[in-house]
């Protein structure tokens, strides 16, 4: 079996399992974010009382943080007053960040576990060798008040990720060069499971990126054999005893694809759609293309290496006449780090504003949106017509390097120029 099968046969108490079929599954930590207080109303509705283990459930309060309305005001009022009556262990309010950094901080990921979150991008937990997935919130109140929930075992497609990357080639461009060989439909509730030796080189950040960004290709879940910067990681902040699958050898994939990431230059998604991949040096040939906002943050861009990216291009440098930089730290933790090592205080000399931690504009809500006519390049997932604002702003998705050497002539620029 595949280490996700046999994730999935431990967790329903069976021997073995196979694709196609459907079982029940306990499931180790839950996570409702701020977008879905329909949680709190489904769960009492079905005749819910208290949540069946207050360890392995948490509210994450990181799609309107803070609060930009009385709506989402009242929203999380609510939810922080289940949480209270059900005595959460873990709650991470406005202050923490986005829930697929705080919850690895915070040591409730771990390999060979099954987290189920209301959020898409829950396959990023897949770099942790954890099995992760979103669910809505009907079937999110089930496993609130059971524990379980009810799972198809997917196909699995490998994506073997071969080489080692020529400077200024970042895991952001890699993941754009397979999203835009597989497509946004090539992996519908199917697994991605990255090997190879890109992979295994690969630390806990640069993971992260690839297996977020699973769920644009369609993926049910993502995964990656743990290495060793992600059991050192793990090791010191797990919450419970772990064990480790691992696939067994021989095992036959659904579909297999092989990429050579030592052929691969910087790359963007361009707008509508992030499996629009395209060479940095194509959109360049073409002609200029004038940006209004950069923006570097989220589940995918807003990591400590992420800001250490930008800023080593910004440093002692300024931002364009015209355009703004919004830089948005995916964590508290990760904010107080790049304090200590004076990356905010570089970014913010460069003419970047420094927001709080959570999702932010990422989903268009606030601290970011785009106005009619704009054009912004972004190191988030989505760059959908509405993504980030108006339906009729324009965005570009790339690496924090690229939206940074952007930002420092005002269109979109080649960040190679910029490396030392």
């Amino acid at each position: 079996m595949h280490a996700i099968e046999k994730i999935l046969a431990k967790n329903s108490g069976r021997t073995n399992v196979k694709t196609g079929e459907i079982v029940t599954a306990s499931i180790d930590f839950a996570e409702i974010n701020d977008l879905y207080l329909q949680t709190v109303y489904s769960f009492y509705e079905m005749g819910g009382e208290k949540v069946w283990d207050n360890t392995r459930c948490a509210f994450v309060f990181d799609h309107y943080a803070p609060a930009p309305d009385q709506k989402s005001a009242q929203n999380q009022r609510e939810m922080r007053e289940f949480a209270k009556k059900n005595d959460l262990k873990f709650h991470f309010d406005i202050n923490c960040g986005v829930c697929h950094q705080v919850m690895p901080e915070a040591g409730v990921i771990y390999p060979g576990m099954i987290i189920v979150a209301t959020d898409s991008h829950t396959t990023t937990h897949g770099a942790f060798g954890a099995l992760g997935t979103g669910c809505g919130a009907t079937d999110m109140a089930t496993i609130l008040m059971t524990g379980q929930l009810w799972l198809r075992v997917p196909e699995i497609i490998e994506v073997r990720l071969e080489g080692k990357p020529a400077p200024g080639v970042y895991p952001k461009d890699v993941i754009l060069n397979v999203l835009g060989k597989i497509k946004a439909d090539g992996a519908v509730y199917k697994a991605i499971d990255f090997t190879g030796s890109y992979v295994d080189s690969l630390n806990v950040a640069g993971r992260m990126v690839l297996c977020n960004m699973a769920v644009e290709m369609g993926a049910k879940t993502a995964y990656m054999q743990p290495n060793e910067d992600v059991l050192n990681y793990v090791k010191a902040r797990a919450v419970r005893p772990f064990e480790v699958q691992f696939t067994d050898p021989g095992y036959s994939y659904a579909e297999s694809h092989f990429f050579d990431v030592s052929t691969m230059e910087p790359t963007l998604a361009s707008p509508g759609s992030p499996d629009n991949a395209v060479k940095l040096t194509d959109v360049l040939a073409s002609g200029d293309v004038v940006l209004d906002q950069g923006y570097i943050g989220s589940c995918t861009g807003g990591r400590e290496e992420d800001l250490v990216q930008a800023a080593d291009i910004l440093r002692g440098k300024h931002i364009a006449p015209g355009t703004r930089l919004i830089v948005v730290p995916a964590s508290s933790e990760v904010l107080q780090n790049c304090i200590e090592k004076h990356i905010i205080q570089d970014l913010m000399s460069a003419g970047a504003t420094i927001t709080a931690p959570g999702c932010a504009a990422c989903l268009g809500v606030h601290e970011g949106i785009l106005a009619e006519g704009e054009v912004c390049i972004s190191s988030t997932n989505r760059n959908f017509p509405g993504r980030m604002g108006s339906n009729k702003a324009q965005i570009y998705l790339a690496s924090p390097a690229a939206v940074a050497s952007s930002m420092l002539e005002g269109k979109i620029a080649d960040p190679r120029k910029y490396l030392a």
